[in-house]
């Protein structure tokens, strides 16, 4: 073991305290979260934006995602000490808005309760023997595969959001307008956006919305409707502090959502954590960190937090203990001061980094094993129904009851632990009972 090595495993056992005292690792640790920050922080504009469909003010949801994640990130920093920066999830917010709000026609009131209840379950796992259950019961193709279709729909998303593509005529998707102003726009922020990305310029997300924002202003490109907000606002946020709406919890639906959010919170969470965590060790604390912030999310009035892929970039640049997240929660509340710039982002400016983000989660793919199709076929399935059905639950469900049989078909049932047929059950009644509706 190198010298290198060494000095990387020291900083990864390093405790809290230690780390603080440290100043070279200060140092180190400093850098990491203000990179992590601007990294994630498109998070401020696009959340709010995605849950605007679901009719949730987009000037109070905005103190939500902000407050979410400062309060996400400092206990994941104090309680777990891992350099994750928690934020409201690309994904889980989808499935929020489009999923539970437009498709299944519950109120964003309701959509709250169903996430608080959720994420109760989810903490319940994440403090019990059951995480590591699931996380050595669920085999990695479906995880990777859950990663990889919530990308899919979230590329939809945005190319939708930048109007690149539209309902056909003669197909179900048609080319956009490419004449149109508000899609050259875009097409411009994806081009610069990726530019910046693949020369890894800290930032280039935040960098890409700022530039393609102010384009759209010189050109006079904007919505029809723009957030306006400014931090004396803050008093009005409690319009949409503990709003959930548990009237219905009884019913069908109520219970079929809080099934299908569980599983994504749960088995997202798990994936990225695994895949982005320097020092496995520090698992369990992390995921339990991130299943407390999820469910105050639900009270605060966003849609759940989760660990943010792009905790990857705090990482790489040399984070290693929880002072980095502490350091993006505290960029997070200086971020409070600036909101009244939202009014000025378009959507033309927020779709590059959405397309972007999800092509990201894609590469999941790559832990899928493509040479057997008893492993592949039900990632595939996962990976295809949930942009095509809009709806993540959907995509799961399949997934889920397709991999147990086709084990048991290629007489490889050993294969299969208690976990993989009890969640196969499950899902397979929820697909069972949502056709009855």
């Amino acid at each position: 073991m190198d010298k290198l090595q060494r000095e990387e495993e020291a900083a990864n056992r390093l405790p809290l305290r230690e780390a603080i005292r440290d100043k070279a690792t200060v140092k180190r640790e400093i850098i990491a979260g203000i990179t992590g920050f601007f990294a994630i922080s498109y998070i401020i504009i696009v959340n709010p934006m995605i849950l605007k469909d679901a009719g949730i003010p987009t000037d109070l949801s905005v103190f939500a995602t902000i407050i979410s994640s400062l309060i996400g990130c400092l206990i994941m920093g104090f309680w777990a000490n891992a350099p994750v920066i928690l934020t409201p999830g690309m994904g889980v917010n989808a499935f929020f808005t489009y999923t539970v709000v437009v498709a299944m026609g519950l109120s964003w009131q309701e959509a709250l309760a169903i996430s608080i209840v959720s994420s109760i379950i989810y903490v319940i796992i994440a403090f019990t023997k059951l995480s590591a259950i699931l996380a050595k019961g669920i085999p990695d193709t479906l995880k990777a595969g859950i990663t990889a279709g919530i990308g899919l729909f979230l590329v939809e998303i945005g190319l939708e959001k930048a109007q690149l593509i539209q309902q056909g005529k003669n197909s179900i998707l048609a080319l956009g307008d490419l004449t149109k102003p508000a899609t050259l726009l875009a097409l411009f922020g994806l081009l610069l956006t990726l530019f910046l990305f693949v020369r890894n310029v800290t930032g280039g997300f935040f960098i890409g919305i700022l530039v393609t924002s102010v384009v759209g202003i010189l050109f006079g490109i904007k919505d029809q409707v723009s957030p306006s907000v400014g931090i004396g606002d803050i008093t009005r946020y409690s319009a949409i502090v503990a709003k959930g709406n548990f009237n219905n919890a009884l019913t069908i639906p109520f219970v079929l959502a809080v099934f299908s959010m569980t599983m994504i919170l749960v088995f997202e969470s798990m994936g990225l954590l695994e895949g982005i965590m320097p020092n496995p060790s520090k698992f369990k604390k992390a995921f339990q960190a991130s299943s407390v912030t999820s469910f105050l999310s639900g009270i605060l009035g966003t849609s759940p937090t989760v660990a943010a892929a792009e905790s990857a970039s705090a990482i790489e640049s040399g984070g290693r203990t929880g002072l980095t997240s502490i350091v993006a929660g505290l960029m997070f509340a200086v971020s409070l001061f600036f909101i009244p710039l939202l009014a000025f982002v378009p959507q033309a400016a927020i779709a590059p980094v959405i397309i972007i983000t999800g092509a990201l989660m894609m590469n999941q793919l790559s832990r899928i094993n493509m040479f057997d199709f008893s492993d592949w076929f039900p990632a595939f399935l996962i990976v295809v129904l949930i942009p095509f059905t809009s709806s993540i639950s959907t995509g799961l469900a399949f997934g889920f009851v397709a991999y147990p049989i086709l084990k048991i078909a290629a007489g490889r049932q050993h294969e299969l632990t208690v976990a993989t047929y009890v969640l196969g059950f499950l899902f397979l009644c929820d697909l069972v009972l949502s056709a009855l509706l």
